[in-house]
């Protein structure tokens, strides 16, 4: 199943910054793994926000729920899921 997954980030001002610069590389390294893997399958930068658009490839909703509460960041996130299907206009 694919999802579109808006993610925004809100680490607190007050969080030491050695604090927030660990969580930010262990963040990096879980999702690349997951993009290595394909279960993550794009992801982009909104311009000027400290947020991201994303696209998973998982087998349901527990999965990438387990996925996205996985993430190092994600008690400091906002996160939007909507569930994609098929275009019937779609070329691919």
């Amino acid at each position: 199943m694919l999802y579109l997954v808006r993610m925004d980030v809100n680490i607190p001002l007050d969080m030491p910054h050695q604090r927030a610069e660990a969580i930010k590389a262990q963040e990096r390294d879980y999702s690349q793994q997951l993009q290595r893997d394909g279960r993550w399958a794009h992801l982009w930068r909104v311009v000027g926000e400290y947020s991201n658009y994303s696209v998973f490839d998982v087998a349901d909703h527990d999965e990438l729920h387990t996925l996205l509460s996985g993430l190092p960041l994600f008690p400091y996130m906002d996160i939007k899921v909507t569930p994609l299907a098929t275009h019937p206009s779609a070329v691919e």
